[in-house]
């Protein structure tokens, strides 16, 4: 049938598609694909359902693995790290090209930035701090980097950012600091600080920098998130493959005894509860002639003698029926003649035909 009215939309589609509009030539396309697709999955066997389930679990695990894989990806950082220099008194670092999504300002497109740095030979001064730059800047060597840290201080601009330690600073103590930066080319610069701000300057201290970037963060987590949508819509696939399979695998093995108990309880279903009884005799049965039974002109029978013995009594008359027994809410439906029908709640019918007595009872009729 299906295939019947594929055919048929081909045809239309060859015999009338020159007067046709091109939205009805589409939607004629569209139906005959769906049909033929319906149809496909109709006539898959046992074996290319198992194989299609088999390729939809696959598709699960295959998503879910390639998620892992894009969020290990996101959370790997790129390490790096600044030395102290005894000519320019601090530790300084040319990141170098910073890669993300370009947009500027402080948003959530930013690369986190996490630096470690610790005070191995801090001054010997009563009050000191750690002051670290993080400079946008192609050229570290550039002369207007100064100009840029004092910009970085005021903390007007999201390209030049400063951070102070927030603790005492120790010898061998580690300061944690986080930034998080525009994609771009960065320098790096951490020194020590007096209790004015200004830069200490004197010989034989020293410090070490360790940093991460999370370039990733953004672009492995949103494609790990559209992997892991992907496996989820995938096992909503393969769960409905399942059940499909599974109604055809127990329908398979069903077994010769429960069909037929399920066709024979089908059939009674269908034929409904039994009908009345046939119908009763049309009417009582009829009384015998009466006078002689002999010939016609035959002697009439002698009289009985005054010797002869007396005639034998006629038996008694048989009792009468008993009223038919009460069944809570069975009906007599009348029949023809007189007759009447016992109908039970559950529909069916007393085999025995009754009548009606003077006393208005129902008694079984004697035929």
């Amino acid at each position: 049938m299906m295939r019947g009215f594929t055919l048929r939309g081909l045809e239309v589609l060859g015999g009338y598609g020159g007067d046709m509009t091109e939205e009805e030539l589409d939607a004629a396309g569209a139906l005959a694909v769906d049909e033929d697709q319906e149809e496909q999955m109709e006539e898959m066997s046992i074996e290319e359902r198992k194989e299609r389930l088999k390729k939809a679990r696959w598709n699960v695990f295959l998503y879910l693995g390639v998620a892992a894989i894009l969020f290990g990806f996101a959370l790997f950082p790129m390490p790096f790290s600044a030395d102290w220099d005894d000519f320019s008194t601090s530790a300084e670092k040319d990141i170098g090209l910073v890669w993300g999504m370009p947009v500027d300002g402080e948003d959530v497109f930013d690369v986190p930035m996490r630096l470690t740095v610790t005070a191995e030979n801090p001054p010997a001064q009563s009050a000191i701090n750690i002051a670290v730059y993080v400079i946008e800047q192609d050229d570290c060597t550039d002369f207007t980097l100064s100009e840029k840290m004092q910009e970085a201080k005021a903390g007007n601009s999201h390209s030049y950012q400063y951070q102070e330690a927030d603790s005492r600073v120790l010898a061998d103590g580690t300061y944690d600091f986080e930034f998080n930066i525009d994609p771009g080319q960065y320098c790096l610069i951490a020194e020590y600080i007096d209790g004015n701000g200004d830069k200490i300057t004197s010989q034989g201290n020293a410090l070490t920098v360790e940093g991460k970037l999370y370039p990733n963060q953004f672009f492995g987590g949103i494609l790990g998130l559209l992997c892991l949508a992907l496996s989820g819509f995938a096992f909503v696939g393969a769960q409905k493959h399942g059940a499909v399979l599974r109604g055809v695998l127990e329908g398979e093995n069903e077994t010769t005894e429960s069909k037929v108990l399920s066709e024979a309880s089908k059939a009674r279903i269908a034929a409904g509860p039994g009908g009345a009884p046939p119908t009763g005799p049309s009417g009582p049965p009829g009384a015998p002639p009466s006078g002689p039974a002999g010939p016609p002109g035959a002697p009439p029978a002698e009289a009985p003698t005054a010797g002869a013995p007396p005639a034998e009594e006629a038996p008694a008359e048989a009792p009468a029926p008993e009223a038919a027994p009460a069944v809570d809410g069975a009906t007599f439906e009348p029949a023809e003649n007189g007759y009447f029908f016992r109908k039970f709640p559950d529909g069916t019918y007393d085999q025995t035909v009754y009548v009606q007595n003077a006393e208005g009872e129902y008694v079984p009729h004697q035929g």
